[in-house]
């Protein structure tokens, strides 16, 4: 089971552990938020409480956090434009054919690269691939799939788009629940 809220503030950085206080409470009772470490690879994680997981993203005005039992990795995006080489640099080849046949939009770019940073997360290893070596699947935002052992689903939103990875046979929200700030 994974609990996954998102929340817009006027600074998604200043709001993620916010977000996540208030997760572990909802999820799993606990009134304050037990102390942070991390792993050798940077993964944080509660050392009181090993079988408790989480991971946060930020994106401009978005904070994106998501509590469970088992590792999971959630990433947030906000949609904006990059330069135009980006996607056939970080894309791999059948990844760029289907960006391309979808019409080259933002939007898709986001949607994969959100799933292979959510990947990246899940693993603990953060960004240390060219990200054309991360394989994750081919998903409309709104779409679930399994891939190498691992469930992914992607999220869309006004603004943003986000993906949360955790291993195969997780149950993953179909959205994230929506928080005010």
């Amino acid at each position: 089971m994974v609990l996954l809220s998102i929340c817009t503030a006027a600074d998604g950085r200043q709001t993620a552990h916010r977000l996540l206080d208030r997760a572990v409470q909802s999820f799993c009772g606990i009134t304050q938020r037990p102390p942070i470490a991390r792993t050798t690879e940077g993964k944080p994680y509660f050392p009181d409480h090993p079988a408790l997981h989480f991971n946060i993203s930020h994106s401009g005005p978005f904070a994106l956090c998501g509590v469970g039992h088992v590792p999971l990795g959630v990433d947030i995006e906000c949609l904006h434009q990059r330069k135009p080489g980006l996607p056939r640099h970080v894309l791999c080849e059948h990844e760029y054919r289907w960006f391309l046949a979808r019409g080259a939009k933002w939007e898709d770019f986001y949607t994969l690269w959100t799933l292979k940073e959510s990947r990246c997360k899940q693993e603990g290893m953060g960004l240390r691939s060219p990200p054309r070596t991360i394989a994750v699947p081919l998903l409309d935002a709104g779409g679930a799939a399994e891939l190498d052992g691992l469930s992914f689903r992607a999220y869309s939103g006004e603004g943003w788009r986000a993906a949360v990875c955790a291993p195969a046979g997780t149950t993953l929200p179909a959205g994230p629940i929506a928080l005010a700030d």
